[in-house]
């Protein structure tokens, strides 16, 4: 299958049948996206999850491993939180890594396959299913907090999800996170010579939306600028440490989506926001 057969199998499920240029509040985007990554959770398994792993740390389609970048530092004895999770790899990797994670997303199914997942490694991750812009977590609970493309596209407000982590984090705790680099927002979602045009104006912050014929959101994506991003993070009290633009790596020939070696040698894809709760 691939990524469009994927994309067009969900969307069947869903009944979309266009895309809208409207703004979309947080009750909407909520329940688009979790209809949405219900219905793709098995076809997203299916073509993803052998080069994710299943206790495996990839911060990217790039292939940059926690392993290799440390960007949470040691991690050993932390209690560490993941957002948005997806299947838990990440938090599986914590796990043998010494770390006492806890993985968090909107997903059932996505849930359903991290669940399946623990029974295969025997990595029992404590997984709960909740928005990251409200954290079942008990002020000061969390050491070390992490997401890799998980959840921060799909909200309509970030600073929202950094509050939350602002408050279940300890004071100096590490909150990184890895998204689509801003940048990719101008080109065509392609990973052919068609995304090398920049079509997009940079500064329209206009999510993108699919709809069903009733014009409900079956999909939700939201676009921020890199100074957004930052603003976003600064405001609850967070000091942004480092910014890591992962560059393609020589041999690498996968093609995922919109990231493929035609445009990676070109620009970035991805950026990673190494940050971490002020200490006060």
């Amino acid at each position: 299958m691939t990524a469009q057969d994927r994309h067009d199998s969900a969307e069947h499920r869903l009944g979309t049948v266009g895309v809208a240029a409207r703004p979309v509040g947080a009750r909407e985007a909520t329940a688009a996206n979790l209809a949405w990554w219900d219905a793709d959770a098995d076809d997203y398994q299916a073509e993803h999850g052998a080069f994710l792993g299943d206790a495996d740390f990839v911060w990217c389609p790039e292939g940059l491993r926690e392993a290799d970048a440390a960007l949470l530092g040691d991690v050993r004895g932390r209690r560490v939180v993941e957002i948005g999770c997806g299947q838990a790899a990440c938090a599986r990797w914590l796990a043998a890594s010494g770390a006492h994670p806890v993985a968090l997303d909107l997903s059932g199914g996505m849930l359903r396959h991290a669940k399946q997942a623990n029974a295969r490694t025997g990595i029992d991750i404590p997984l709960l299913q909740a928005s990251a812009e409200e954290l079942p977590l008990a002020t000061g609970s969390m050491d070390a907090a992490c997401s890799a493309f998980g959840a921060l596209p799909f909200v309509a407000s970030p600073r929202t999800v950094f509050a939350e982590l602002h408050r279940v984090l300890r004071p100096g705790s590490p909150w990184v996170f890895s998204v689509t680099h801003p940048m990719r927002w101008i080109f065509p979602d392609d990973p052919g010579p068609n995304g090398l045009t920049a079509t997009q104006p940079y500064f329209d912050r206009t999510p993108y939306v699919e709809v069903d014929a009733e014009g409900r959101a079956t999909y939700v994506e939201y676009h921020r600028t890199l100074g957004d991003w930052v603003r976003a993070l600064t405001g609850p009290g967070f000091v942004l440490e480092d910014l890591v633009e992962p560059e393609w790596p020589e041999g690498h020939s996968r093609v995922w989506g919109q990231w493929s070696p035609l445009r990676g040698k070109l620009f970035p894809g991805t950026a990673i926001f190494v940050t971490r709760r002020a200490d006060r």
